[in-house]
């Protein structure tokens, strides 16, 4: 018996369905940039809930200058993550900077221009230490930057035991202030290093190397990749952007003190673990880092015009920390069930 109804054809075999293919692309954009809609989100709301106060130039100027020492340090961070290592030493080290920053200029009476030099090559010093400590002795990222940056720690009591205060030139000063009255030159420099390694990671051979590393130590040594050479520059690379925000940080306080430096560690480190979750999902890099801290600093700049107390800052890094290594951690082992998958299929 024939019928009007219409027979229905099967899907072709490899040919998705539209909406398939569009559900599929939401998918990977919300994985891809999640994180910026969440800060645009978070942004709106809290304007909307305080207009008179959020979301004014004064608010915002203030989270980008606040915010810039954490950024060098999660930039810093990013950097040896991407080598598959670890630098604990940056919040000791960026507490130690500070105070020769100011220090040597108020103490030793040292021209700024030398002393920043000076703090600069300190930096740079500690990362080749920690680098050597990892590849030449053989010791854990984790194990010997902890004890380099507790190292730092005992210098900076020895050499500032009491808050130092006293004139700082113009010069040096300025490297604390706005340019325009709008942008924190400290800010400023954040965006420069970021667009600088930026560049490096994602069009020159150095920052792949970096991720070769991180991936595949032997097989990235067997094409040739010298680990002890990489490994070592990517710790001497973090203790000069450190070393940076140490500067900056000096100049913006214009005194120094051993209470600095320490609070930034568990920030930096949710900066360099959860950006690796955005903008490029699976590998740490440099404009998700930069997304994650300024996500971390309109949550808590916002909670804290609501009222919040000063516990809420450490209680919400301590949170974002878990929750950014345990998407990082899914993240790996789903992508490394597809590779499997593929391996399979390709055998047949």
């Amino acid at each position: 018996m024939r019928t009007n109804a219409a027979v229905e054809e099967p899907e072709p075999k490899g040919v998705a369905r539209p909406e398939w293919r569009l559900g599929t692309r939401i998918i990977r954009l919300l994985a891809t940039y999640g994180l910026v809609f969440f800060i645009i989100v978070v942004f709106a709301v809290f304007s909307i809930l305080r207009p008179q106060t959020f979301p004014t130039l004064f608010n915002i100027r203030g989270l980008m200058s606040s915010t810039s020492t954490v950024a060098y340090l999660a930039i810093a961070e990013m950097v040896v993550v991407t080598a598959a290592q670890f630098d604990l030493s940056i919040g000791y080290g960026v507490g130690l900077y500070t105070i020769l920053s100011v220090g040597l200029i108020v103490n030793q009476h040292l021209p700024w221009p030398l002393v920043i030099v000076i703090v600069l090559c300190v930096g740079a010093a500690v990362g080749l230490v920690n680098g050597l400590l990892v590849t030449r002795v053989g010791i854990d990222s984790f194990i010997a930057t902890l004890g380099v940056g507790t190292f730092l720690y005992g210098i900076s009591f020895w050499y500032a035991p009491t808050e130092i205060v006293g004139y700082l030139p113009t010069g040096f000063t300025a490297l604390g202030s706005e340019l325009g009255g709008v942008l924190p030159v400290s800010f400023f420099f954040v965006l420069i290093i970021a667009a600088v390694l930026f560049v490096m990671f994602e069009y020159l051979p150095l920052g792949r190397y970096f991720y070769m590393l991180g991936a595949n130590r032997r097989a990235a040594e067997l094409t040739g990749i010298s680990a002890t050479r990489y490994v070592t520059l990517a710790f001497v690379l973090s203790g000069l952007i450190t070393a940076i925000g140490g500067v900056m940080l000096g100049a913006q306080l214009q005194s120094a003190s051993t209470a600095v430096g320490p609070d930034y560690l568990l920030p930096a480190f949710v900066g360099a673990l959860l950006g690796s979750t955005t903008i490029r999902p699976g590998r740490a890099n440099v404009l998700g880092t930069l997304v994650a801290v300024f996500l971390i600093a309109v949550l808590v700049a916002g909670l804290e015009q609501f009222g919040a107390s000063f516990f809420v800052d450490p209680m919400f890094n301590g949170a974002m920390l878990v929750i950014a290594v345990g998407v990082a951690s899914t993240a790996a082992k789903r992508r490394a069930r597809v590779k499997a998958s593929a391996d399979a299929t390709a055998l047949r």
